[in-house]
């Protein structure tokens, strides 16, 4: 159960990186009425409720294991947006940011050469424990029988079935 377990992981992570990232850095860098729009739109998604919003998707779509990464990365982007936009926010004050403005560099080569480099360290460590975290919410649907089809192994399958083994304590 563990290649499916931490593919799930990796990738709901990777997508929920990509998302937060670009949200976040287009945000914290152009700010004003960009990062208001945007950050109401970040304030309205935390409200959803996550975990009844992938079954949901679970439910229309199937329990294609494509379909529940990319459910899980689409709904648990919004912390690495805001982390990632504070880390802009300070990086973007930088002397060296007022430098390449000054020369006259495109505001999209300041962000990915000079800004993102500068602030993505934090992000990347939340990022970690985002597999951890997408590897427990697949192993919560997979353990309530809305993960992936039965006939593929996970850890939260695995702990259905040893639901009902009694005699088998190790499971």
């Amino acid at each position: 159960g563990s290649r499916v377990s931490l593919s799930v992981g990796f990738i709901a992570a990777g997508v929920a990186l990509i998302i937060g990232i670009c949200l976040g850095s287009i945000a914290g860098f152009y700010g004003g009425k960009v990062d208001l729009i945007i950050m109401r739109f970040v304030e309205i998604w935390v409200t959803l409720p996550t975990f009844f919003l992938i079954i949901t998707i679970v439910a229309i779509y199937g329990s294609s294991i494509l379909y529940i990464m990319m459910a899980i990365g689409f709904t648990s982007w919004t912390g690495d947006c805001k982390l990632i936009r504070g880390e802009v926010l300070k990086v973007r004050n930088m002397e060296y940011i007022t430098a390449a403005n000054s020369i006259g560099l495109p505001n999209s080569q300041i962000i990915f050469r000079h800004v993102l480099p500068n602030a993505i360290a934090p992000v990347l460590v939340s990022g970690a424990f985002a597999i951890a975290g997408a590897i427990l919410l697949e192993a919560g649907l997979s353990f309530l029988g809305f993960g992936v089809s039965a006939t593929i192994v996970t850890w939260g399958s695995l702990l259905n079935e040893a639901r009902g083994a009694s005699n088998a304590w190790w499971l």
